[in-house]
């Protein structure tokens, strides 16, 4: 088989090939891994020399070794859905119980070991249709959420909000998924639950997601530290910037202004406090989250002109 045929599968699955989507003998296909040309990943799964050795590398190789009905899930399926999780986290993928012959399939390396990889067999079928992320097979952004309580609930609450403000889901959808999957001893579901109390309080942010998400906009560009939660002027603020009148406001998950009544009492509190001295600078979480550029530059400007007039 040419190196160029390699390299047109490859191409597709973030540089890894397994040997039956080749032509490839076994002898060949040993005498490419001797000879440099393949790296070998897992048995029958192997990278090409010279690409990219990345973490969608590493779940594609993985599903390509576990074999046909083979997903990325839990933590490998919320880096896919653009969760923020560790750096890189580990493998995990899951083939869904069939029943006793479930160690065998159709190209049969599922009973295989494999290094770094967590192949979870749930009994659980809910939501195992595959879904596909950059050409990866792995699970819905649903049946990721409640998984990934299940080996890391400490991240739930920042995937919870990372779906939210980046529209992957509603908690509407969230929440029937939460009553698809309780049942006695399903891990994963209680973490999800709390996840979804928090960040349901008045569609604001809870203040274990604002503040750290907050606090690194602020040092990653290089603005003035801030007290979170303070109280100022009478009013209890989520941010204020030491030192200056700058005050900032996040307005919640969901679109800005979505209730047009408690906007309007936003915005008359606002021009009180602003009759005081006070300047209340408000953004969506989603915008902190999604263009923190933007809100970095929008709160610097704000301070260099209350810093011009101070002086004038």
């Amino acid at each position: 088989m040419r190196l160029s045929d390699l390299d047109k599968i490859a191409r597709r699955q973030h540089g890894v090939v397994a040997r039956d989507q080749t032509t490839m003998r076994a002898a060949a296909w040993q005498r490419a891994i001797a000879a440099g040309t393949l790296v070998e990943v897992h048995r029958g799964v192997a990278r090409l020399v010279g690409t990219a050795d990345t973490p969608q590398q590493s779940i594609a190789a993985a599903v390509l070794a576990v074999g046909d009905g083979a997903l990325a899930s839990h933590r490998s399926a919320a880096l896919l859905h653009g969760i923020p999780v560790d750096d890189p986290p580990p493998v995990d993928i899951v083939v869904p119980h069939r029943g006793a012959d479930d160690h065998a399939n159709a190209r049969g390396r599922t009973a295989t070991k494999l290094t770094d990889v967590c192949v979870h067999r749930p009994r659980d079928l809910q939501r195992t249709e595959p879904h596909r992320i950059d050409e990866i097979p792995c699970t819905d952004i649903l049946r990721t959420l409640v998984d990934l309580g299940a080996v890391d609930p400490t991240a739930v609450h920042g995937a919870v909000g990372h779906a939210l403000t980046n529209d992957l889901a509603t908690l509407g959808a969230i929440e029937t998924a939460l009553d698809e999957h309780a049942r006695k001893g399903r891990r994963g579901v209680t973490a999800l639950r709390r996840a979804v109390d928090d960040w349901s309080l008045d569609a604001k942010p809870a203040d274990s997601v604002l503040e750290p998400a907050m606090r690194r906009l602020l040092v990653r560009y290089g603005l003035p530290t801030a007290e979170f939660h303070a109280h100022v002027g009478g009013r209890d603020v989520d941010c204020h910037v030491i030192g200056t009148p700058l005050v900032i406001e996040c307005d919640g998950w969901t679109h800005h202004g979505r209730d047009r009544d408690q906007c309007e009492r936003d915005r008359l509190e606002d021009a009180e406090f602003a009759a005081h001295g006070w300047i209340v600078l408000r953004f969506t979480y989603r915008r902190i989250t999604t263009r923190p550029a933007d809100v970095a530059n929008q709160i610097r400007r704000t301070l260099e002109r209350w810093a011009n007039a101070s002086v004038a």
